[in-house]
């Protein structure tokens, strides 16, 4: 049995009994990236972090001159026998917490956008795993709690309006949002969206940089036909592809949003439009917030910018009748 006079010997030999809280962790790797123009600044002690991020947001410019954000990144050099689990998240109020098992796993304040990240080098073994489970989810919460609020909604636009493209999964948003850039319109987002919380009128952010497609999408597009599925640590099977890669087509990062459309996608059906009531796109974006206490209740008030904008419901099965009916709302 260890006594007094032992631990005393420690403390004068340098062991100190915090140190295995990691708080004194040292940091030294810094760089500042750009996600849907925001800066954010990551601290780390390793550079495969920082390579990762870059992966992740190197590709994004700056757009608001924001204090940066931080998110801190420590790696500790252990390694698992197996690789770690998709991380379990949890969130009570402001709190929130991803952990996937002892050694990897991030706590974050949303209230005070403040973070912590700590790894093994078994999580960084696969850049995928460490870019989707971590960096990523951690940066869009951080922003999501702090300047923006993300929708289940693609995004276009023709002649300086947006029309975000909402619906279930399946109902064909970034099917339908890359066939509108095919055919001239400006392209936003595929899938997800994110309003932007100061501003006066409706304006959305997207990843204008890729596109992502269900595996069927080959059928519709043949630059898509030897493209391999995208690996993902989670979600549906998808191919993802930088819009460098693809046939041209115009793109802008951000947009004024002028209408919603619900997209409705039947066997056979003539493309039709349909109004929807006033507040209707307010009132099922924020069941299908993914937050909770006081960050759903600001995310709740940031909706209500979009309860007057004008909202459909599109009736479609062929492509091309779709994007007439779009059209119209637009000229």
């Amino acid at each position: 049995m260890t006594d007094i006079a032992d631990h005393e010997t420690q403390r004068e030999g340098g062991w100190r009994p915090q140190a295995a809280l990691l708080c004194d962790m040292q940091l030294p790797l810094r760089c500042v990236f750009y996600p849907l123009g925001f800066p954010v600044e990551i601290l780390t002690n390793s550079p495969e972090v920082l390579a990762a991020a870059n992966e992740s947001f190197g590709h994004m410019r700056l757009v608001r001159k924001i204090k940066a954000m931080q998110i801190r990144v420590g790696v500790i050099e252990s390694e698992s026998p197996h690789p770690p689990p998709e991380p379990t998240r949890r969130e009570y109020n402001h709190l929130y917490s991803m952990v996937a098992d002892n050694e990897n796993q991030a706590v974050l304040d949303l209230s005070r956008c403040t973070s912590f990240v700590w790894l093994n080098r078994s999580a960084l073994a696969k850049r995928l795993y460490l870019r989707y489970n971590f960096l990523e989810k951690v940066v869009y919460l951080l922003l999501g709690a702090a300047v923006v609020t993300d929708l289940h909604a693609a995004c276009v636009g023709q002649y300086g309006n947006g029309i975000l493209l909402c619906g279930d999964s399946g109902a064909g948003k970034s099917t339908l949002s890359y066939a509108c850039a095919r055919a001239g319109w400006t392209y936003t987002s595929d899938d997800t969206s994110y309003l932007i919380n100061r501003s006066r009128v409706p304006r959305v952010i997207g990843h204008a940089h890729r596109v992502r497609f269900r595996p069927t999408a080959k059928a519709l597009f043949p630059e898509l036909e030897h493209r391999q599925i995208t690996p993902r640590m989670e979600g549906k099977a998808s191919i993802e592809i930088p819009v460098a890669e693809l046939p041209p087509i115009h793109t802008s990062m951000e947009t004024k949003v002028n209408a919603i459309v619900y997209l409705n996608r039947c066997g056979s059906a003539q493309a039709t439009l349909v109004r929807l009531p006033e507040r209707t796109a307010t009132e099922r974006m924020c069941a299908e917030l993914f937050s909770a206490g006081e960050i759903r209740t600001k995310h709740e008030r940031v909706l209500e910018k979009l309860a007057s904008t004008p909202t459909y419901e599109l009736h479609y099965s062929n492509l091309d009748e779709a994007i007439r009916q779009l059209e119209a709302l637009t000229q």
